[in-house]
């Protein structure tokens, strides 16, 4: 018998591969997943209010755009949620919901689907035909954490501290530097104060969305897939029904093929599967405020991008309200309350 090699462990000695531990540079934190999602959702919602604006210039309308995200998004994740449910009716038939495509209760995705994929879109992109996009840029962001504070204050008995109280008065002030003037001439026939209106309102809906999965505790991969999928089959086929029926405008069948392509990859694959799931992962994170605080750079961004390549004006309000709106926004993300990180990441595990 040949004795072993000084220094090394005898045969068997080493664990089974599969049973080692990973390296821990190659395991990514919840920080790190969390910050990773912050950078994606912002660039994404930043270049969301540039390319709607954009769009509502073209041949498509409103509705018509909204068709777009959503069948988008949906040739990915319905099948994607089909599978799912599929697998989790193999250990539960009772898991799922409507027909199988959604892996979240009835209620649940109902709930989660009339705001997060119905209301917000079809808001957004109506309010895209009124109002520029410099005022969207500071309404449907500003707006948000706004919401999303006063909600999570009433349903989760979240803390509004001096702090964060400060914050979403700049953010309030913000709002009425951009819209208070266009709805002040609402009566003079300017229809600026509807757009802006629609983007508050967008913001509204979005923030329910977020208060509801952090209310439920729910995962990123399976919001998203349950709320295109209640949009899915609650928008498309009715849509698509009226339209062929010429009982609603639509301009879907005069498009160029280009547009309505770029529309399906950018409106759907992107603003719905990659930063629906990547939002929600911060909440995991951060919570639904912090998440929505977080936001503070898309003002500014799309701002800056309305003006160099949509060449829209930017007035003196405008530059005000978006300064005020980030630093309301900053100022809320300063103080908040360590807690609410813990809280998710406690119920991830």
């Amino acid at each position: 018998m040949r004795p072993a090699h000084k220094g090394l462990p005898r045969r068997g000695a080493w664990p089974p591969l599969h049973n080692r531990p990973m390296p821990a540079a190659s395991r990514l934190s919840p920080r790190a997943i969390g910050i990773g999602a912050a950078v994606v959702t912002v660039l994404v919602w930043t270049a969301f209010i540039v390319i709607a604006r954009a769009s509502a210039a073209h041949s498509l309308t409103p509705f018509d755009i909204a068709f777009t995200r959503i069948f988008g998004a949906g040739l990915v994740l319905v099948p994607w949620g089909a599978w799912h449910v599929a697998q989790a009716r193999r250990r539960d038939p009772t898991q799922g919901s409507l027909f199988g495509l959604s892996p979240l209760a009835l209620r649940i995705t109902a709930v989660t689907g009339i705001f997060g994929g119905l209301g917000y879109p079809l808001l957004a992109y109506t309010g895209f035909f009124y109002a520029p996009a410099t005022h969207a840029s500071v309404l449907m962001p500003g707006s948000l954490p706004l919401w999303t504070a006063l909600l999570a204050a009433a349903v989760l008995h979240d803390r509004l501290t001096p702090m964060r109280l400060f914050g979403l008065a700049m953010i309030v002030l913000g709002d009425l530097l951009v819209g208070g003037a266009s709805l002040l001439r609402a009566f003079d026939g300017g229809e600026l104060w509807k757009g802006d209106l629609m983007f508050m309102g967008a913001a509204f809906s979005w923030a329910c969305y977020s208060v509801v999965v952090r209310r439920e505790g729910l995962d990123a991969v399976r919001a998203t897939i349950a709320v295109t999928a209640f949009a899915f089959l609650a928008f498309v086929p009715a849509y698509a029904l009226l339209a062929g029926l010429g009982w609603v405008a639509s301009r879907l069948g005069s498009a160029p093929w280009g547009e309505i392509a770029f529309q399906l990859l950018f409106q759907g694959v992107s603003s719905v599967v990659v930063a629906g799931i990547t939002f929600t992962r911060m909440i995991e994170y951060f919570g639904p405020v912090r998440t929505t605080m977080i936001t503070a750079l898309v003002p500014g961004l799309s701002a800056l991008g309305a003006v160099l390549f949509l060449d829209e004006p930017l007035y003196w309000n405008l530059v005000a309200g978006v300064v005020l709106v980030t630093v309301g926004i900053l100022f809320g993300v300063q103080r908040m309350r360590t807690g609410g990180v813990g809280a998710a990441v406690a119920a991830r595990g």
